[in-house]
């Protein structure tokens, strides 16, 4: 399960910026920002592929407005959403840590690709994508896939660590 991070954080404290009436998070794992989106949100419904995860929210986190499933990204999930929230692994993998809370396929994307080639189909006219993602992805790739799948984009912010840059996108269509 993934331990909340600089990421989530980051993605945390703009939240509030988007209320909305349906809100799904995918790839919940503590549930601190499906948390976060039931102060916003009127129904939150948080996803994880880990049932650890599940387990963990369900027995943890007491909000009426807030549903958490087992799927993997949209596997399980149905309708569509004004919000949708997305920390993904974003890393490219590393044979030495195999970690599915990082591991976000052989070049970092894979995940992201396959995310945003079925995220339309779950997202109102007007709805929004909170996406974060690594400088070790590969932004041009996010950027081309993005569009490739008819969206647009912006990025609320960027914060550089030691290693690496943070990039948080405002996703619509």
């Amino acid at each position: 399960m993934y331990e909340p991070e600089e990421d989530s954080y980051l993605i945390e404290k703009h939240i509030k910026n988007y209320p909305s009436d349906s809100c799904l998070e995918i790839g919940t794992g503590t549930g601190i920002l499906a948390l976060e989106a039931s102060n916003y949100c009127k129904k939150v419904l948080a996803v994880d592929i880990d049932k650890e995860a599940i387990d963990y929210c369900k027995k943890n986190i007491k909000r009426k407005n807030i549903k958490f499933k087992l799927s993997d990204l949209f596997s399980n999930v149905k309708g569509k959403f004004d919000l949708i929230i997305f920390n993904p692994p974003y890393l490219p993998n590393d044979q030495l840590v195999k970690d599915k809370a990082l591991d976000g396929g052989k070049k970092g994307y894979e995940l992201i690709e396959r995310f945003l080639n079925q995220v339309n189909s779950h997202l109102n006219k007007n709805g929004k994508i909170l996406l974060i993602f690594s400088s070790l992805t590969n932004k041009k790739k996010i950027n081309s896939l993005i569009k490739k799948n008819n969206l647009k984009f912006k990025e609320l912010e960027k914060q550089k660590f030691f290693f690496e840059e943070l990039y948080l996108y405002i996703i619509y269509k």
